[in-house]
C-alpha cells in the first residue's frame, strides 16, 4: 500500500460518522430482530418448554437458543471493538463490562423479587462468573496470546488495582458471612455497613479508573512516555486523559451513542435468553444426573460470552491491558454492583441473603487470587500462566462434580 493511501484510509476511519447509515449496517440489524424474535418465541412456546419437556424439544430448544446468542454475541463484539478503538482503553472496555454486569444485575435482582426462594443466587451466580473469568477465560487469553506473541506486556500498577479490589470484595462477600453471619447470611446490623463499605470503595475506585489513574489501565507502549505532544506542557497525566476522551465525545458523539446503543440492544437478548435457557439446562442436567450448580456456570459462561470473545482476540492482537481490564474489570464490577443490590433487596423485602461459600469453593477462591497475584505480579505474562489458570478451572469444575 502506497503512503498516500494508507495515509487516505487512516484518514478515513479516524473521521467522525455524520449518517446512521454508515454506522449500521443490515447484519446489525438482522442480529437484533433474530435476538428479539427468538425471545419472543421463547416466550410464546413457554408452555411446551416447561419441564419436563420431551427430550427431542428439549435438545432442539438448547441448540437453537445456544445458536442466536453466538450470532448475537459477535455482534456485541463487533460494537465493543468498534467503541474500544474510538475511545481508548479503559473507557472502551468499561462500556462493554458495564452494559453486561448492569443487566446481570438486573436480572438477578429480578429473580430474587419474583416468586419462589432464591437465598443463594447471588453467591452461586458470583461464584461461577469468578472461576469462569479468572481462570477459564484469563486463562485462554494468556494462552492463545503467549503461543502467539511468546510474551504479554501488561500494565503492572492498573492490575494491581484490579486485584487489590477483587480481594476486599471477595472476602467482604463470601468470607466474612461464614465467620460473622449467622447461618451464612449477614445480619441486618451487619449488611448496612457492609453495602455502605462495598458500594463506597468501588465507587471511588470507578472515579479513579476513569479519571486521575486512567493512565494505569491503558496498554503499557501508550501508557509510557512523557509530555502529549498536543498537550501543554506542564500538563498532568489526568489532564491529558480527561481532555483526549472530551475531544473524542465531542468529534465521534454521534457514532459512540449509536454504537453505545447497539451494543446494549444486540446484549439484552443474549441475557434473557441465557436465563431462559436455564430451565431446560436444570431439566436436562437433572435427567444426566449432573449437579444443579453446573447450570449456573453455565449460564454465566453464557452471560460473559460477548466479554470472553473480545478478550481471546485482545490477547490474539497482543493488547494484555486490554484482556485484564475486560476480565477483571468485570469481575470487580460484578461483585461490586450485585451483592450491594441483592442485600438492599433483602433487607427490603424480608427474604434471606446467604452468601458465604462452602469450604471447598472458598479454598477455590483463595487459590485463584493468590494465582493471579502471582500470575500478574510478572511484568510479561506467558503461556504457561494461561495452562495454569485452565487447569484450576478443570480443578474447580472437579470439585463441582463432587
Amino acid at each position: 500500500m502506497s503512503p498516500n493511501s494508507r495515509r487516505a484510509r487512516l484518514t478515513a476511519e479516524s473521521a467522525p460518522h455524520t449518517s446512521l447509515r454508515g454506522l449500521v449496517h443490515r447484519s446489525d440489524v438482522a442480529r437484533i430482530v433474530l435476538g428479539w424474535g427468538a425471545f419472543a418465541a421463547v416466550l410464546v412456546a413457554h408452555p411446551l418448554l416447561a419441564a419436563p419437556a420431551p427430550a427431542v424439544v428439549l435438545v432442539v430448544g438448547l441448540v437453537a437458543i445456544v445458536a442466536v446468542i453466538l450470532v448475537c454475541a459477535f455482534g456485541v463484539v463487533k460494537q465493543a471493538e468498534a467503541l474500544a478503538h474510538r475511545l481508548g482503553d479503559p473507557y472502551g472496555s468499561l462500556v462493554l463490562t458495564l452494559s453486561i454486569v448492569l443487566i446481570e444485575v438486573v436480572l438477578i435482582s429480578a429473580v430474587m423479587l419474583g416468586p419462589g426462594e432464591h437465598q443463594t443466587i447471588a453467591r452461586d451466580s458470583v461464584m461461577a462468573v469468578a472461576m469462569i473469568i479468572m481462570n477459564l477465560v484469563i486463562g485462554l487469553a494468556l494462552l492463545l496470546g503467549g503461543l502467539r506473541h511468546r510474551t504479554l506486556q501488561h500494565n503492572r500498577t492498573g492490575t494491581s488495582a484490579y486485584l487489590a479490589m477483587l480481594v476486599l470484595l471477595v472476602t467482604l462477600a463470601f468470607g466474612l458471612p461464614a465467620l460473622i453471619g449467622v447461618d451464612g447470611s449477614y445480619t441486618v446490623a451487619q449488611e448496612i455497613p457492609i453495602v455502605v463499605l462495598t458500594v463506597g470503595v468501588y465507587a471511588f475506585f470507578l472515579v479513579r479508573q476513569m479519571g486521575a489513574q486512567a493512565a494505569d489501565f491503558a496498554e503499557v507502549g501508550a501508557a509510557e512516555g512523557g509530555t502529549n505532544p498536543a498537550g501543554t506542557p506542564g500538563e498532568t497525566a489526568a489532564e491529558r486523559n480527561s481532555t483526549s476522551i472530551l475531544a473524542t465525545l465531542r468529534t465521534h458523539r454521534l457514532e459512540v451513542l449509536v454504537r453505545l446503543a447497539l451494543l446494549v440492544v444486540t446484549v439484552l437478548p443474549i441475557v434473557l435468553l441465557s436465563h431462559d435457557m436455564a430451565a431446560l439446562l436444570d431439566d436436562g442436567l437433572g435427567r444426566l444426573g449432573a449437579p444443579p450448580a453446573l447450570a449456573g456456570v453455565l449460564i454465566a459462561a453464557v452471560v460473559f460470552l460477548p466479554e470472553s470473545i473480545t478478550a481471546a482476540r485482545a490477547a490474539l492482537g497482543g493488547e494484555a491491558q486490554r484482556v485484564n481490564n475486560l476480565c477483571h474489570g468485570a469481575l470487580v464490577s460484578t461483585v461490586g454492583l450485585t451483592i450491594p443490590a441483592v442485600l438492599i433487596i433483602g433487607m427490603l423485602t424480608g427474604q434471606t441473603v446467604v452468601l458465604a461459600e462452602s469450604p471447598a469453593n472458598l479454598l477455590m477462591l483463595g487459590v485463584t487470587l493468590l494465582l493471579s497475584v502471582t500470575t500478574f505480579s510478572a511484568k510479561r505474562v506467558t503461556a504457561t500462566h494461561g495452562a495454569v489458570h485452565l487447569v484450576l478451572f478443570a480443578a474447580y469444575l472437579i470439585v463441582l462434580f463432587s
